[in-house]
Order: structure tokens, then sequence, then C-alpha cells
């Protein structure tokens, strides 16, 4: 797909993920943004910075958007989606936890890789995300599973932030995040939608 204008993020959207970071279930949706610098295609090549220190993969069904929404209902929001994507918000943790804010953690190069967008029908509520690590499989979860549906997300997104066509919106990774590390291949997969295979090198300084 083309880089999106701007790329909002959802955190701890399933219980699980939030149990294993050690984290509360947000009582309202948790949002972050990454700069659309951060998006790579199929193929190119997650780079780990030297100095990051520890660097996860998180799974994530994105959303495309296809009108503008703004202050828009969850039924307007669901009408509004344009395309599906699988999307991994790969996260720096030490610099997550360190600099007080996420900006850094999870907005740097390459950060995004995004497979190809999906306009085949599809059930917001119904829809699998899958996570392999060198083939083997460390994420699988429904978007039923979800602590915030995809429209309420978009509808709460919408009081603040206007979606525009063209936008992404990543909707939370479930349990079962893993270390990247030179050499491997992480693998993110929207099952029978959209997938999207990166090789992890060695950034520099």
């Amino acid at each position: 797909m083309e880089k999106p204008g701007k790329i909002v993020c959802v955190g701890r959207n399933y219980r699980e993920h939030a149990k294993e970071m050690g984290n509360d279930v947000p009582t309202e949706p948790l949002l972050f943004l990454k700069p659309p610098s951060t998006v790579i295609p199929a193929g190119a090549a997650i780079e780990l910075p030297p100095d990051a220190g520890r660097v996860d993969f998180e799974g994530e069904l994105g959303i495309v958007i296809g009108t503008v929404l703004r202050k828009a209902t969850p039924a307007e929001c669901a009408a509004g989606v344009r395309g599906i994507v699988a999307a991994n918000d790969v996260s720096a943790r030490d610099w997550q936890k360190n600099d007080g804010q996420w900006a850094r953690a999870k907005g740097s190069d390459t950060f995004l890789p995004l497979g190809n967008e999906s306009h085949a029908p599809f059930d917001l509520a119904n829809l699998t995300v899958v996570a392999r690590l060198n083939g083997v499989e460390r994420q699988r979860a429904n978007s039923s599973e979800m602590v915030f549906s995809v429209p309420t997300l978009l509808s709460y997104i919408s009081r603040y932030i206007t979606l525009e066509p063209g936008d992404l919106v990543l909707t939370g990774t479930p349990a079962g995040v893993a270390q990247l590390s030179p050499g491997d291949v992480v693998e993110i997969e929207i099952v029978g939608h959209s997938k999207v295979s990166s090789p992890v090198v060695a950034g520099h300084g």
C-alpha cells in the first residue's frame, strides 16, 4: 500500500498482552502515533539500532481509512474502512520504558513493515492475526478478542483526530511478542487477506 498520511496506533488492546507486559487493561483506548517514515514494504529489512537494547515484533491488524471520519459513530466508522493490512509494530522496549513517551521506541526507521492492502470482503469482528518468528508461530488471536472493537476504536479516535483517506490505524497486538535478533525472519499475517515477511539486520550508528 502507499505510505499513510498518518498512523494512529492503539496500545494494550488485548488483555493477555497487557498482562504479559505487566500493565493494566486500559479503561479507554490508549493512543500513540508512528511517523510515516517507519513504513517499509514486504521483504525490506527491519534494522535494529545498535543502542536500542531489546526490540520486539508486534503482529497487528491494520485498518486503512477510506473516508473522512470526524466525530463519527461506530457504524459510520465501520462503513468508512477501505481495507485491511498486516502490520508489524516493531518496538524498542528499553527506550519505551526509559523515555517516558514512545516516539523513539515506536517511531524509528523500518519499525513498521506493512503487507498488501486487502479489499476482499471481511468481517471486522472476525479477523485472525498470526505472527511467526523463523517459521514458528508466536502469536494468534482473533479481532473478536480485542478490548475495544475496530468500530469503537475508530469512533474514539475520530473524536480527537480526524481520520482521512489513506490513514492507517493499528489496532493493538495480542500476547506472544518476542525479541528480534539479526538473522531472524518475522512474518505477520491477517489470515486470508494480507501478509508481510521481514528479515532482521543489525543497524549502524
